[in-house]
């Protein structure tokens, strides 16, 4: 597979990591050497930090998992001055997920994280997990036309946009994203549910409702990519249920660029590493052109 390039920046391969399932990039070093990913989209950052949701936060699912960890993190500066030197030296490629609770937060974390060593920003405009901020930039067009276009013009990063599946049609969105200014989209983030403890009576997550991943979310998120790539021409990258090489070779068909696992870290440290070694020899040994092969379902 060549290279993923965005706004000049080089990615060294289409096989990167989903924002809040790989911490800051270096808890996952003592199983891999993490240079070897596309890229590590780090946990979201806010501008102040955040303690995050109460326990329990977290809920195996059939086919999944809940999460409403409520974007816990540790805030854009101290990243910068804490995180960001370690993954410099191990020479992780960076990718900054942050999210804001009104366009000027947005904007200054974007400038914050706009240093060198960050090689792009993901901006999380969808976040069901917390009681405000971005699930409401994330469900309107107009807001999200908005705050892309206040971040693109406060820093010169790739800008990738991290898109809610929460909504009645995600294609809006995602033209609204492009149109203002985004290099990139990424997709799905997670769909809202909720499961209940039959024994107890109560919810299995103290938020009530919490993010769902892993498989069960697979099937939209790859129709959401395909619908998106229909109207839009930016690298897409794929999220949601990518668990081995064929769930990645499945957003590839339906027009992904790159792709992001999530849910699999839990279940194995190295699954990121093994499902990129895994696609190195599908293209290799079958002598298919990723660009020929990308995007290329038979309708």
């Amino acid at each position: 597979m060549k290279p993923l390039v965005l706004r000049d920046t080089v990615f060294p391969n289409r096989v990167m990591v989903a924002s809040g399932t790989f911490g800051y990039g270096l808890e996952f070093n003592d199983y891999f050497p993490v240079s070897r990913l596309g890229g590590i989209s780090v946990k979201g950052l806010s501008l102040s930090g955040s303690q995050g949701n109460a326990m329990p936060r977290i809920a195996e699912t059939y086919g999944g998992m809940l999460n409403a960890i409520g974007l816990q993190n540790i805030g854009v500066q101290s990243f910068v001055t804490e995180k960001l030197p370690q993954l410099r030296e191990i020479g992780a490629t960076v990718i900054a997920n942050f999210y804001g609770n009104t366009v000027d937060e947005y904007v200054a974390c974007a400038q914050a994280l706009s240093v060198d060593g960050i090689h792009a920003l993901e901006m999380n405009i969808s976040c069901p997990n917390v009681k405000s901020g971005g699930i409401a930039f994330g469900s309107d067009v107009e807001m999200t036309r908005s705050v892309v276009q206040a971040v693109r013009e406060s820093t010169d990063k790739p800008l990738i946009v991290k898109l809610s599946p929460n909504v009645a049609d995600i294609r809006p969105f995602a033209e609204a994203s492009v149109n203002s200014g985004a290099d990139s989209l990424s997709l799905i983030n997670t769909l809202i549910g909720m499961a209940i403890d039959i024994k107890t009576r109560k919810p299995r997550i103290a938020n009530l409702t919490g993010g769902l991943s892993g498989p069960a979310i697979k099937p939209v998120g790859i129709r959401m990519v395909y619908q998106v790539c229909q109207v839009t021409d930016v690298p897409v990258i794929g999220i949601g249920g990518v668990m081995n090489r064929d769930d990645a070779l499945e957003y590839f068909l339906a027009g992904a660029s790159a792709v992001q696992v999530g849910t699999a870290n839990f279940i194995n440290p190295a699954a990121s590493l093994q499902i990129l070694e895994e696609l190195e020899s599908f293209f290799v040994n079958n002598a298919i052109d990723f660009d020929q092969y990308r995007g290329g379902v038979i309708i």
